[in-house]
């Protein structure tokens, strides 16, 4: 009997030792929401349903596929400080995805678009852009110089898709997602269809993207890379907060998605 309960006792060490280190920090969070642009914005989960009515990538909002998804908000502050208005700065986005692609409609609100760095591998995330980090197994996994998960820089040209390579050396990924981007005034609407691809990818091979089906729960957090006319961007938003002095973490530490779960 002492010998069962002390297994009974290890066992409960070892799990209570080994939390997910992501439900920690969701604790955390949840104490403190000072760093959010509206206090109405709370910690969620984020959800995509699937569709057979691929969006056609235009940067219109009226496909019949974002008629069935909700807005999630895009307004946590990583860096810089809160915006004196919504021109300034509002962000939302919503999610669907079908057999092998997930498709993403943000809407932007931003007064001023800027994009100085024409070469796509120098400052490439002090331009304004849109930042997408993804882990397909939601692994919690640190991924600065692998592809455990990916932070992909979407650029302003329509075109470049910046990331960091297993070389510690910024990489084109332009074959990952296909985009199209409309500005209407201070709205810029961007569409996005994107492959997923496992912590197997390895650059300069050829490799083949994962089937997306209900039930699979990626980790996934979507950002706004935000310059109004500087060398530097002066604000970095997200879809969920960052943590106490630990900020920008993201692009490293796949601890610091969102929870995406495919419906």
């Amino acid at each position: 009997m002492k010998k069962i309960v002390s297994i009974v006792i290890a066992i409960c060490f070892f799990s209570c030792n080994n939390i997910d280190k992501k439900d920690s920090k969701v604790q955390e969070l949840a104490s403190d929401s000072s760093n959010s642009i509206q206090d109405s914005v709370s910690l969620f989960p984020l959800e995509a349903v699937y569709t057979t009515n691929l969006p056609v990538l235009d940067g219109d909002t009226t496909d019949i596929c974002w008629t069935k998804s909700n807005w999630f908000p895009m307004n946590y502050i990583w860096l810089g400080e809160k915006p004196t208005n919504k021109e300034d700065f509002n962000g939302r986005f919503k999610l669907v995805y079908s057999d092998s692609l997930l498709h993403i409609l943000a809407e932007i609100d931003d007064d001023k678009l800027i994009d100085i760095y024409q070469k796509w591998d120098t400052m490439w995330w002090n331009d304004d852009c849109l930042e997408i980090f993804i882990d397909e197994d939601n692994g919690n996994d640190w991924h600065q110089f692998n592809h455990k998960a990916f932070a992909y820089h979407v650029a302003l040209n329509g075109k470049d898709v910046v990331d960091m390579g297993l070389d510690s050396l910024p990489h084109l990924f332009n074959d990952h997602l296909k985009y199209k981007i409309k500005t209407v005034g201070n709205k810029t609407f961007w569409e996005l269809s994107m492959k997923v691809y496992t912590d197997e990818y390895t650059d300069g091979t050829r490799n083949f993207s994962t089937s997306l089906t209900s039930g699979k729960k990626l980790g996934f957090t979507l950002n706004y890379c935000d310059n109004d006319n500087s060398k530097e961007r002066e604000n970095f938003f997200s879809s969920i907060p960052s943590i106490g002095k630990e900020k920008d973490m993201g692009w490293k530490d796949a601890s610091f998605f969102n929870d995406l779960e495919l419906k």
